[in-house]
C-alpha cells in the first residue's frame, strides 16, 4: 500500500481512510460515492485522491535492485 498520506491540494489526512475504502469498494461491491460519505471524506480533492488511487507497488517491486 504506497496510498499518500495526506491530499495532495489541502492537506488533510487521508492515509488512515484506504484500507477501510479499499475493503467497502473493491471487495464487498459498495458504491464508491456513499463510501467515502460514511468515511467522512467531503472536499472533492481527497475523494479524488481515493477514487483515482492505483496499487502499483506489487508490479514495480519486480523492477528492484539486482
Amino acid at each position: 500500500m504506497m496510498v499518500p498520506v495526506r491530499c495532495f491540494s489541502c492537506g488533510q489526512v487521508i492515509a488512515d481512510k484506504w484500507e477501510e475504502y479499499d475493503k467497502r469498494v473493491n471487495k464487498n461491491g459498495e458504491d464508491a460515492g456513499k463510501v467515502l460519505d460514511d468515511l467522512g471524506v467531503k472536499r472533492y480533492c481527497c475523494r479524488r485522491m481515493l477514487i483515482s488511487h492505483v496499487d502499483l507497488i506489487d508490479e514495480i517491486i519486480n523492477y528492484g535492485r539486482k
